[in-house]
């Protein structure tokens, strides 16, 4: 029996799992369209997030949405996009082994749920997780690879887009390829 979003929202909610529960504002679930067909996957929340209670809304988020939308696509209508753990690491270091095996059900959960052709994986700690733990966004963004039936792919985080501009037009591409491989799956 698959579990709902909702259903996986409101155990994620309540969930004490690991010491982030005492220290988070909100749970960051996820947001969009369950039924896309690209799942993007970050992190972990970061201090806007934390506040708001939603994946990608701070400055990140902003640029985010602006290349979504130049590449096709959109929050609200085919895209979904979740985090690999739900609440905030204090002062947005690294999620620990331990804090992502502990909210690992719940992304499974979502993936299941969402059921996406493709999930592109936002920066090298959820691609490392992900795709592979010796996975390198500079060298190996932009590649897509099938496993268990779902297209992967890594690409740059929009927050280190920020700090380092240069990569923009490397990360623009692999949207526009990921829009390119959802057309032909249509």
């Amino acid at each position: 029996m698959t579990t709902t979003l909702e259903e996986l929202r409101c155990r994620a909610q309540s969930c004490t799992a690991c010491a982030l529960s005492e220290t988070r504002t909100k749970v960051v679930f996820g947001a969009g369209n369950p039924a896309a067909k690209v799942m993007l996957i970050g992190e972990a929340p970061g201090a806007n997030e934390d506040l708001r209670g939603e994946p990608f809304v701070g400055r990140a988020g902003v640029l985010l949405d602006k290349m979504l939308l130049a590449a096709g696509f959109s929050r609200s209508e085919n895209i979904y996009i979740a985090n690999m753990i739900k609440c905030r690491p204090p002062e947005n270091r690294d999620p620990t082994p331990d804090e992502t095996a502990a909210c690992g059900s719940f992304l499974r959960g979502q993936i299941a749920a969402v059921a996406p052709k493709i999930i592109v994986c936002l920066g090298r700690i959820a691609a490392q997780a992900m795709i592979s733990p010796d996975f390198r966004v500079t060298k190996e963004h932009g590649v897509f690879r099938e496993k268990g039936g779902i297209l992967y792919m890594g690409t740059f985080h929009p927050a280190l887009l920020l700090r380092s501009p240069s990569y923009k037009p490397d990360a623009f591409a692999d949207l526009l390829a990921v829009r390119q491989r959802v057309a032909s799956q249509d």
